[in-house]
């Protein structure tokens, strides 16, 4: 534990990429196996299910200083992060002890799931009186599955490569699924075993066993005119288009008479959508597809709020299913008879899935349909109109293009052509302090737009909305001291402020919410831009965000 909290302390000093890696690849070379497997689980974004809940964690951080509930809320109001609160205000250790990384996740970590709140006090507290203040601070980080420091699977997957020899697009190939793994009948996994097949000399590390998927191909934007698109990409006859939808990246696999459905975060979805597991059941042994899943109702795509509902519910009774019917619409074959078919072109990919799809008609199984057009400017009108299809866009994937690992262009290219975002003027009412390097600055906002039209002197701000990204660090920093120089209130860890920063506000889709106090919920927000031009009387209003609501509506600020 102690060589991990180290890593994580080195990790989030360094800024250069190359530096992190350089990190990385000294701790795995020198690390047991045991510990790398747990180490690459929770650097390539693994997060276990939160063990304690965070009242019991404040509860016996408390005891353990003999603070009184009101002070221990001042520090962490002060300190903006649980975590790094409860590491500062403990007493030091009486004796550290160095435990492994794998045997501390084993023998404290796992064990105190599901055990009453006295267990996990006294189980606290032990652990605390063994370790210094990073290890504290990075154990709690552990513990809530809020572990972030700056390091990106990509990084993690070079590290391994550097120490294996392999080369990197296997390891990310055999890092696909790895942080989905749990406890199984009663064994800590990842183990030592997983993560040496992580590093094992290529051989046939390159075939894909049980359940397991394929890395998902990513599309770069495509953010130039239409006028530029001739020149650039050449013509549309070269290039495979298909509608963007706005859905769950899947793949669906079947082997081995088993079926799974995981989504492009790698989560194992399929106890979510009993009715691909089905489909995918009338396939044969050694498929694999790729595709969107999307709520379908009357014969075309329902809005993704409805597909969240679905996702959010934790008993999918008959009505649930019936309410929000989902398919997957495929449109790439990854494997075929247990043969990898990744290599073939885009095009005899597709003609391979309608064949396959043809002879099978699995229920619940779509091809997804491609979009013709003579040239760029007739696929350009077509794309006006996706709003109203219900779509993001459209993929221009090329003809001869194999199937990658993540957003490469050397075995070809896909482009994802999206719609620009809705966009609306919103003004920053609530502020919160961020994380990690960023714990010290109020970077989280909430936003909120006037609820009845300029002139109206009973008008007051409804809260529509949260953001964290879009602002340079300069942005904010100066938002920073805005924020602390308006304070009106303060909730915890969170600051009212006086309106006086108007912010235009992106996102991708836009729904009605009776969860939310505006009636509207907004989705992927981020700031656009810093509108030190606008006064905040002329924000827009709540009038402004329900025509965003309507189908094929355009963005307020187009």
């Amino acid at each position: 534990m102690k060589q991990f909290a180290a890593l994580y302390a080195e990790l989030d000093t360094l800024t250069a990429s190359n530096a992190k890696l350089a990190a990385l690849t000294s701790y795995f070379a020198a690390t047991p196996a045991a510990d790398a497997a747990w180490a690459v689980y929770f650097l390539a974004g693994g997060k276990p299910r939160q063990v304690v809940p965070a009242k019991v964690l404040r509860q016996a951080a408390q005891a353990a200083a003999g603070l009184p509930e009101w002070l221990f809320d001042e520090c962490y109001d002060a300190v903006g992060d649980l975590a790094e609160t409860i590491s500062l205000v403990l007493p030091p250790a009486s004796s550290t002890v160095d435990i492994p990384l794998a045997q501390w996740v084993a023998d404290t970590l796992l064990p105190l799931r599901g055990e009453p709140p006295e267990v996990q006090h006294a189980a606290l507290s032990r652990m605390w009186q063994q370790q210094n203040r990073l290890e504290r601070f990075v154990g709690i980080k552990l513990i809530t599955g809020s572990l972030r420091v700056g390091v990106s699977r990509l990084l993690v997957t070079r590290a391994l490569a550097a120490v294996s020899g392999i080369d990197a697009k296997l390891v990310a190939q055999r890092l696909v699924g790895y942080t989905a793994q749990a406890v199984v009948a009663g064994k800590a996994l990842p183990d030592a075993a997983a993560y040496l097949a992580l590093i094992a000399p290529a051989g046939n590390g390159g075939v894909q066993r049980g359940g397991q998927p394929y890395p998902f191909f990513l599309a770069h934007p495509w953010q130039q005119d239409v006028a530029a698109m001739a020149a650039q990409l050449g013509s549309p006859a070269q290039w495979q288009v298909e509608w963007k939808w706005d859905g769950i990246r899947a793949q669906l696999v079947k082997r081995a008479g088993d079926v799974w459905v995981w989504s492009r975060g790698e989560d194992l979805v399929t106890e979510r959508f009993p009715e691909l597991q089905a489909a995918g059941a009338t396939l044969p042994d050694g498929t694999v597809l790729d595709g969107e899943i999307l709520v379908w109702l009357d014969g075309q795509v329902a809005p993704f709020a409805l597909l969240q509902q679905r996702i959010g519910r934790k008993n999918l009774g008959a009505k649930v299913l019936a309410a929000a019917p989902v398919i997957l619409l495929a449109y790439d074959i990854l494997e075929w008879q247990g043969v990898d078919q990744r290599t073939l072109p885009q095009h005899a990919r597709r003609a391979l899935l309608e064949q396959v799809l043809a002879d099978y008609h699995p229920p619940g199984i779509q091809r997804s349909p491609l979009v013709a057009g003579d040239d760029w400017a007739q696929l350009a009108t077509l794309h006006t109109s996706s709003r109203a299809r219900g779509v993001e866009g459209m993929m221009l994937k090329a003809r001869d293009a194999a199937y990658g690992i993540g957003r490469t262009k050397d075995v070809g290219t896909w482009w994802k052509w999206k719609i620009d975002p809705y966009s609306i003027d919103a003004v920053l009412i609530y502020a919160q302090a961020g994380h990690g390097r960023r714990a010290s600055l109020y970077t989280d906002y909430t936003f909120a737009v006037w609820d009845k039209p300029q002139g109206d002197a009973t008008r007051a701000l409804v809260p529509f909305a949260k953001a964290y990204s879009g602002l340079t660090d300069e942005e904010i920093r100066k938002v920073d001291a805005i924020v602390r120089r308006t304070t009106v209130e303060k909730f915890g860890p969170v600051r009212s402020v006086t309106p006086t920063l108007v912010f235009e506000l992106g996102f991708e889709g836009i729904a009605a919410s009776s969860r939310h106090k505006s009636g509207i919920a907004v989705r992927f927000p981020r700031m656009l831009r810093w509108r030190q031009d606008k006064p905040v009387a002329e924000a827009d209003t709540l009038a402004d965000l329900q025509m965003l609501l309507q189908p094929g509506s355009t963005a307020a600020n187009a």
